[in-house]
């Protein structure tokens, strides 16, 4: 769901000695988008984002505000202008495919893809990457104000998933709207100090979908936008439950099961042997000879890191 941006707008870009940025796109985070990768804090050839975590790689030098899936990108999702200033940059006409189909064109350094640029005086700059061919909805010149349309989320540019990538800058030098005056990684993830204007609290770990299907899905088809059925035959030929997520980290334990109207019909803990940025697991059952006993069912994931469960995703079912 596509929230409008006069709800959306957090704040303006502040007087002298102050900048505040608000979202630069039109969702609610941890509903229908999340912060995927961070500004990279390690100064070397590793990588670590400010809570000294895995969610960023080498070099990334914004935010990403992802959303869910490629079907939420196709319905429209509005990137929006952080603070108010002068439009100084702007590319559209890139296609939108991922960086790793074999039809992706050659980026010829442009990697940020269709974006747009904005000065905001006093040496404050952003820049918003990954737009949606077409979709740009301003031109240089453009004065804008916080919350402004300046086009659609896209898979323009070097990425694999739909998202806008912003970049703050100072003076030229690229800076971590999280934790701009520090220069190595907080590893607590503090909330004073943020540019943001309503602070945003790090989030390690997130579900990003859940849903039941008849058979373990392809993983392209979750990451187009997989609808979850909200009734099945007591037939089908199998009862398979999956769930989506970002940010799982070796060492983590997923659970998963489904409950039907006799009790738990599925369980499956799972060790999750490797970090990764995105995921997802499925599993169930086999439907038993003369099917399922009709009435609803219950999907549940659930992830917990160290003892400490981190999230948790369900989702419903009725078989008749």
């Amino acid at each position: 769901m596509i929230r409008s941006a006069a709800a959306l707008t957090l704040a303006l870009a502040t007087s002298a000695g102050a900048f505040e940025l608000g979202l630069p796109i039109a969702c609610t985070l941890g509903e229908d988008c999340h912060i995927q990768n961070h500004f990279d804090r390690d100064p070397g050839p590793g990588m670590a984002d400010l809570a000294c975590g895995h969610l960023t790689y080498n070099g990334h030098d914004g935010t990403d505000f992802a959303l869910d899936d490629l079907a939420a990108m196709q319905a429209g999702v509005p990137v929006l202008a952080s603070a108010p200033g002068r439009v100084t940059g702007v590319r559209d006409g890139m296609a939108d495919i991922a960086i790793s189909d074999p039809a992706a064109p050659p980026l010829e350094g442009r990697d940020c893809g269709n974006g747009v640029v904005i000065d905001h005086g006093n040496g404050w700059q952003t820049q918003y990457c990954h737009l949606k061919r077409g979709s740009i909805a301003v031109r240089s010149g453009d004065q804008v104000d916080t919350g402004a349309q300046l086009g659609l989320v896209g898979l323009s540019g070097n990425t694999e998933f739909p998202h806008v990538h912003i970049a703050v800058r100072k003076d030229g030098v690229a800076l971590d709207p999280f934790a701009p005056d520090a220069a190595t990684p907080a590893c607590g993830a503090p909330i004073d100090g943020q540019l943001w204007a309503t602070p945003i609290a790090y989030d390690p770990f997130g579900f990003t979908g859940a849903g039941f299907a008849t058979a373990v899905p392809e993983w392209q088809a979750i990451k187009d936008g997989l609808p979850s059925p909200a009734t099945l035959p007591t037939d089908t030929p199998a009862l398979v439950f999956w769930a989506t997520y970002f940010g799982p980290k070796q060492g983590d334990t997923l659970t998963l099961t489904i409950t039907g109207p006799g009790g738990e019909v599925f369980r499956q803990d799972v060790a999750i042997d490797r970090t990764q940025a995105v995921a997802f697991r499925a599993g169930g059952k086999r439907t038993p000879p003369g099917g399922w006993p009709a009435g609803d069912y219950r999907g549940e994931a659930v992830l917990t890191r160290n003892g400490a469960e981190l999230g948790r995703q369900s989702a419903t079912l009725t078989l008749q």
